[in-house]
């Protein structure tokens, strides 16, 4: 049997035919529509071109998922899924049981199934983008909280100014900085050309890529002791830098070693799974 996964995003809409194994044998993707009956459509459109047989079809939404109630709350760059009956809807429409988890939560538990974290009950999942997102995996499930705001590391604040983790602790936001204090263009600069800047010896990127680094390891260090995961996964196109988890573990051991009771070093790694995470994630939490 087989997964029919989906993954909705606000550019683009993913899908795959995944095995209970999670191997993606098919896969394919379509530019996001701006109404919910082109979406339906879409949807429809992609499980008849398919001849396997489906067991279940499995969605990684944006925002406050509920699978229970079928809602998603919140907001996104797609409005029309958001608050009324959508799992039931979609069930309605593919003829197949349907689940949904949060696109988050749905990449941090690929990386619990059979990515970076296999095996593992107890991890803390970042994303870093524009923004910092993740997800919280207790006893190798999804810590939703009472709210569904489980693992919105973003809000967190870091200084007396208010400043959040999201503004100090992400590459996007540093290059943003960077722009500002050379007085360029901010398109002129992304997370590439900061490193790059910084390898050239420009001072400034110099000093904001530290300061990304060092509130993203004060992050770290503290939901290692307000948590205690087995590990902290990275995800996101930064974390595909080669040296960039080698140089986050560095910044961490540095906050650790200014607490000197503190006896945990936080063990950083990163993620298995890139494009794909969303889709192997929803076919996961569809077979838990």
């Amino acid at each position: 049997m087989t997964i029919l996964a989906f993954d909705l995003g606000g550019t683009a809409v993913k899908f795959g035919v995944l095995t209970t194994a999670g191997e993606i044998l098919e896969k394919g993707k379509f530019k996001t529509p701006d109404n919910l009956d082109e979406m339906m459509q879409l949807l429809v459109d992609v499980k008849t071109k398919y001849d396997y047989p489906f067991q279940g079809a499995a969605f990684s939404c944006p925002g406050a998922v509920n699978n229970e109630t079928g809602i998603i709350g919140g907001a996104s760059a797609i409005p029309y899924i958001h608050n009324f009956p959508f799992r039931q809807l979609l069930e309605e429409k593919l003829a197949l049981p349907v689940t949904m988890e949060n696109d988050a939560n749905c990449a941090a538990l690929a990386e619990v199934w059979i990515g970076a974290a296999k095996d593992k009950q107890d991890i803390i999942f970042m994303i870093l983008g524009s923004g910092v997102g993740g997800a919280v995996i207790r006893g190798g499930k999804v810590h939703h909280g009472a709210n569904l705001h489980g693992g919105e590391f973003g809000y967190m604040l870091m200084d007396k100014a208010g400043h959040t983790l999201s503004e100090l602790g992400t590459v996007v936001n540093a290059a943003a900085r960077i722009a500002e204090r050379l007085e360029v263009p901010a398109a002129t600069i992304d997370g590439l050309r900061a490193f790059e800047l910084r390898a050239e010896g420009n001072t400034i990127a110099e000093e904001e890529l530290d300061t990304m680094f060092y509130y993203l390891a004060r992050s770290i260090f503290n939901l290692q002791y307000a948590l205690d995961p087995e590990l902290v996964v990275i995800g996101g196109g930064v974390s595909e830098r080669a040296d960039f988890i080698d140089e986050l573990t560095r910044y961490v051991a540095k906050v650790k070693a200014s607490v000197p009771i503190a006896t945990i070093s936080p063990t950083v790694v990163g993620c298995q799974f890139g494009n794909d995470a969303n889709l192997i994630g929803a076919t996961a939490f569809h077979l838990a």
